[in-house]
């Protein structure tokens, strides 16, 4: 393994949609989808357009190797504002290089700015190196609320 790369991490804006496609494309097939430039595309635009989320963006020698994207949200028994770590994911040939700390610490840096009381995220039950990541960069697993969903 050669020399650590710096890694660089920033706010994305709608100029970095097209370093930002082929990682949330590789992301969705990740989580099983098929490889979809089209919605991958469509979908950030949306939220870069109507300002509906907030995305960080991790770049190596000028390449674009990971990103997080956050939701707003609110708590209503906090009485205050918590975003969602929906996404998280860093390219292969980047991992186990400080890339998807980086992108956490970038994100919790944030909520704070925006004076957010909490980040909040899911993660596969079987992703065991999502959780031993969260877990050492100080997220606690829940232990007191089950999470539902349903299917519309």
């Amino acid at each position: 393994m050669g020399p650590r790369q710096v890694t660089e991490t920033r706010r994305a804006a709608i100029a970095d949609l097209e370093l930002l496609i082929p990682l949330f494309d590789a992301y969705r097939v990740f989580y099983g989808k098929p490889s979809d430039i089209s919605t991958a595309r469509s979908f950030l635009w949306e939220r870069f357009q109507h300002n509906q989320s907030v995305v960080f963006l991790a770049l190596q020698s000028q390449r674009a190797v990971g990103f997080t994207q956050l939701y707003p949200s609110f708590s209503s028994v906090s009485a205050a504002r918590i975003f969602i770590l929906n996404d998280l994911f860093v390219a292969p040939e980047a991992r186990r290089s400080g890339v998807a700390g980086k992108l956490l610490a970038a994100a919790a840096s944030f909520g704070r700015t925006e004076g957010a009381v909490r980040l909040a995220l899911s993660t596969a039950v079987d992703n065991e190196a999502a959780q031993a990541l969260y877990a050492s960069h100080g997220w606690v697993r829940d232990t007191r609320f089950h999470v539902y969903t349903l299917v519309l």
